[in-house]
């Protein structure tokens, strides 16, 4: 309850709020409506500002100490492990049913997970877990998914794209603007700022601010997923999303879980990589499939699906995973 209560008011309230901008805003259906404005300008909020300033609010309440650094290699081997299993179920089925830009959004939906705006607050919820080890969930999405999804998954993207060819850069060009966007993110940058100011002693009312404000972002993300849930219209293939969230949400953080308990790696770093690992389809595949003209029904359908899907799957990982 002190885990499901608050993601399920969060993201309820963003769900109503939703629907009540649906129903009443102006300009239903154009882009300068508040129904298409609200969830827009509150991600971009939470992009730009919101997210940094907790990530350094909650990183100088959380012990940086320990193996941080298997964070991020645990967050690429499933990703890549991800890339793998897709490929294989695509290959397994005739090639003429699956057109590449399907094939891009259905590795992506299989590869990346929203470790960010959904994945910090089970962390941080969680009786278990808390900001204590939020170190371990930062590495993982910071320098894992993060740059997974803007490096390995923009080049799958752009590769499998219907605008693959079509651009008039050179491919030098792409690179260099792709590692500008990655080293400018304001997550990458916030993640070296908290690592900075984490030894220096700030006013107790700045300190105990940042904090404050840390909480609350962690609500508007909630909220924002269920905007996002909200406007959430195609269920098109719905057979192509089971399998990528079944890969994403069961076989990932099943392989992750084992993998670090045969490593030796128990207690709470291993629940929390292994809880990043099943976090639902991320939302920059909806980004990605955007900007490189991916198949944005079968995008849309597996993030719907698979955060539907997360409040079931949850107990099974805290159960398997939660013990020493």
């Amino acid at each position: 309850m002190r885990l499901y209560g608050p993601i399920g008011a969060g993201i309820c309230a963003g769900i109503a709020l939703g629907a009540l901008l649906q129903r009443f805003a102006p300009h239903l259906g154009e882009p300068q409506g508040l129904y298409q404005q609200v969830p827009l300008r509150l991600g971009r909020f939470l992009f730009w500002l919101g997210i940094p300033l907790s990530i350094v609010g909650f990183m100088r309440r959380a012990d940086l100490s320990g193996n941080l650094y298997l964070a991020p290699v645990v967050a690429w081997a499933a990703i890549l492990l991800g890339l793998l299993c897709s490929r294989l179920w695509i290959r397994r089925t005739p090639q003429d049913r699956w057109p590449r830009p399907t094939q891009g959004s259905f590795s992506l939906a299989a590869m990346l997970g929203n470790t960010g705006y959904i994945g910090y607050p089970v962390v941080l919820l969680l009786p278990q877990l808390g900001v204590g080890v939020f170190g371990w969930a930062l590495f993982y999405d910071a320098l894992g998914t993060l740059l997974g999804s803007y490096g390995l998954g923009a080049i799958l993207a752009s590769e499998m794209g219907g605008q693959r060819g079509k651009t008039a850069q050179p491919r030098q060009r792409q690179w260099l603007a792709r590692l500008r966007a990655v080293g400018l993110n304001p997550i990458i940058l916030a993640f070296g700022l908290g690592l900075g100011l984490k030894a220096i002693a700030l006013p107790a009312w700045l300190d105990q601010g940042l904090y404050q404000f840390a909480w609350a972002i962690v609500v508007l993300s909630l909220v924002l997923m269920g905007l996002r849930i909200q406007q959430l219209s195609s269920w098109q293939h719905l057979h192509r999303a089971t399998v990528a969230v079944a890969i994403k949400m069961l076989v990932l953080p099943l392989a992750v879980g084992i993998g670090l308990t045969l490593l030796g790696v128990d207690g709470p770093p291993r629940l929390v990589m292994t809880l990043q690992a099943g976090m639902p389809c991320a939302f920059s595949n909806l980004v990605l499939a955007e900007a490189y003209d991916l198949d944005r029904d079968l995008s849309v359908t597996c993030v719907g699906l698979s955060s539907a899907i997360l409040l079931l799957t949850l107990p099974l990982w805290l159960w398997a995973f939660s013990g020493n």
